[in-house]
Order: C-alpha cells, then sequence, then structure tokens
C-alpha cells in the first residue's frame, strides 16, 4: 500500500462512527449476540477470565452491560469501567446487582418490565397443581412399573375450598390469584405495604402463611426479602401445606425448607429457583413432595422475544440519549 492510499484509508477511519461497545456478562446471554452486532462491538465477559487484564484492556471501553438480573455484579468490577453508563437487564428481576450504588455512580439500570407475568403464573399454577395432586410422582410409578391397585386408594385433596396466600402481590402474583380462583380457592395476600386489591391483605406473613394451604412467593429476590420464607414461615405452613417459589432462591430459607419437607413439617414444595443455581441434584436426591424445574418459569417462545425487544429498544434509547424504555424504578 503507497502512502497516499494508507493515508485515505486512514481518514475514512477517522470519518467512520466507532460502534457503541456493549458487554455480554453471562454465557447464557451468547444467543444475543448475533443480534446485537450489527449495531455494537461486542465483548464476552467469560471470554476474559484474567478480569486484572480484562479491566485494563477492553473493559475501560465498555459503555454498557447487557446482563441476566439474577446473576451477581460486583461493585469492584463495575467500578473499574470509565465509560459504563448503562447496565440492560434482559430479565425481569435486578436483585444481582446494587441498584443504589449504580444510580449514585451515574450507571442506568433498566430491566424487562412485566413482560413475563403470565408465563411466570402459568408455570407457578403448573408445578403446584402436580405436587399437590402427584402428578410427578405418579408419572413415575407408571414408568417404574410400580403401579399397584393400593396406588389409586391413596387419595390426594382437591382444590375447592382450599386457601392460597401471595407474597408479594405484583404483576405475578395478581395473575396467580386470577389463575386459582377457578378452581375454588380463595387468595389472601401479604407485602409489606397496603395497596389496593380484591383481594384481602393478611396481618402479618405468618398470619397468611398459617391460613393458607398454598403459598406462592411471588415477591422480589432484593436483600430486604433474603430469607423471608423462614424456618417459622414454613413450619406455620405446616405439614399439609404446599410452598411454591417462582421468585427467587435467596427468598427462601432452603436448608430449612429441606429438613421440613424431610421431616414432614412442610407438606409439599414446587420450586423454580433455588439458593445455587444450578443448584446440585444430590441436595434433592432423598427430598420427598417436591417439583423441582430449572428455573424457566418466564421464559417462553412469546416472552422471550419481547424481553430482548425491550433490552434492545433500552439500548438505542441510551445510545441515542432518550429517555429509557423501562428503567428500574427506586
Amino acid at each position: 500500500m503507497d502512502g497516499r492510499a494508507g493515508a485515505a484509508q486512514s481518514d475514512a477511519m477517522k470519518d467512520t462512527p466507532r460502534q457503541p461497545v456493549l458487554l455480554l456478562s453471562h454465557e447464557m446471554l451468547a444467543p444475543l449476540q448475533a443480534a446485537l452486532e450489527p449495531a455494537y462491538r461486542v465483548i464476552r465477559l467469560w471470554d476474559h477470565p484474567d478480569r486484572l487484564s480484562f479491566l485494563e484492556g477492553p473493559g475501560r471501553e465498555v459503555q454498557a452491560i447487557v446482563h441476566a438480573g439474577e446473576i451477581k455484579l460486583s461493585r469492584d468490577l463495575l467500578s473499574e469501567m470509565p465509560r459504563l453508563g448503562l447496565i440492560a437487564c434482559v430479565s425481569v428481576g435486578y436483585d444481582g446487582l446494587d441498584v443504589a450504588w449504580c444510580r449514585a455512580h451515574g450507571i442506568a439500570v433498566t430491566h424487562s418490565q412485566g413482560l413475563n407475568a403470565d408465563d411466570v403464573a402459568d408455570h407457578a399454577v403448573g408445578s403446584f397443581l402436580a405436587a399437590w395432586r402427584g402428578i410427578v410422582a405418579g408419572d413415575r410409578i407408571v414408568r417404574e412399573d410400580r403401579w399397584t391397585p393400593a396406588e389409586r386408594m391413596r387419595p390426594r385433596p382437591g382444590l375447592m375450598g382450599k386457601k392460597a396466600g401471595i407474597v408479594g402481590l405484583g404483576h405475578i402474583g395478581e395473575a396467580v390469584a386470577k389463575r386459582v380462583e377457578p378452581f375454588g380457592m380463595t387468595v389472601s395476600w401479604w407485602g409489606p405495604n397496603p395497596k389496593d386489591s380484591r383481594w384481602p391483605r393478611a396481618q402479618s406473613l405468618l398470619a397468611l402463611a398459617r391460613d393458607s394451604d398454598a403459598l406462592f412467593v411471588c415477591c422480589r429476590g432484593d436483600a430486604a426479602n433474603h430469607h423471608l420464607i423462614s424456618r417459622t414461615v414454613i413450619e406455620a405452613l405446616g405439614p399439609r401445606g404446599c410452598l411454591v417459589n417462582v421468585a427467587r432462591g435467596s427468598v427462601v430459607e432452603e436448608d430449612a425448607l429441606i429438613a421440613a419437607l424431610k421431616d414432614g413439617r412442610l407438606g409439599m414444595a414446587a420450586l423454580d429457583v433455588f439458593e445455587t443455581e444450578p443448584t446440585p441434584a444430590a441436595r434433592w436426591a432423598d427430598v420427598p413432595n417436591t417439583v423441582l424445574t430449572p428455573h424457566t418459569a418466564g421464559g417462553t417462545l412469546e416472552s422471550i422475544p419481547k424481553m430482548i425487544g425491550q433490552t434492545l429498544e433500552n439500548l438505542k434509547r441510551f445510545f441515542n440519549d432518550e429517555p429509557l424504555l423501562s428503567p428500574v424504578q427506586g
């Protein structure tokens, strides 16, 4: 290449706007890369196991992070990215972030607001039915050739007249309430703040658990709710009760839950979320009366494209200095 051609290429590069730089925070987000690359330069955090060299190199260019909100992003990592201005959570939840710290350091946080509440509620009620009526256990009995005439003489309770308690009456909690009423269940709820609702609010979480046959955990998974469903609450739900958790694993005192299931102080549980994810299979090998799913309640063929679309819109607005579509409030 002669000097004139080289100078022309250099001038052209100066005139070409640089693509904004995004960081994908976790391998589960890898499928988004193809949708992002036409407009952005994408860096993948898992390609940089040496965090110090990452922060001294490509980390200094990162302007926005596309994130799965339940995964922790440490302050130490975020504080070393001088150009960072947005963390766009594809998920509804954002409990892996210290939002107040981000706000204080000029980093906006967005999430997929209210886009998968119906899907999560469907899953919550479906897994509750599977636990309550022994559907998963029955499937195993048939497949393992253990079906005897005695099986039909071990009836399980129906739903008519049973009581559903809902912890956290947000989008998901309301969707659960609307789904269980047609089964003939009565609904009550508890949250720290009163709100207008056609369903009664219990005086306390403990009172809600004592008065419920099924307790649906639908609250935020933030630090304020860590182990909100304690041993005391679990025991109040009792040996005939069912605990359903579609919130976050951190909300339930998991060791106490397992102990209560093993010794019969809690009747059954349907869990989509766990304190450690993936949860070790051995931890649940001898835990009876459980229906377990791998944190899939909110992911459907309909909801995931909507969540990705809202994330892309938030990114576009951020880089065009426009109001964000779904900023985290509070």
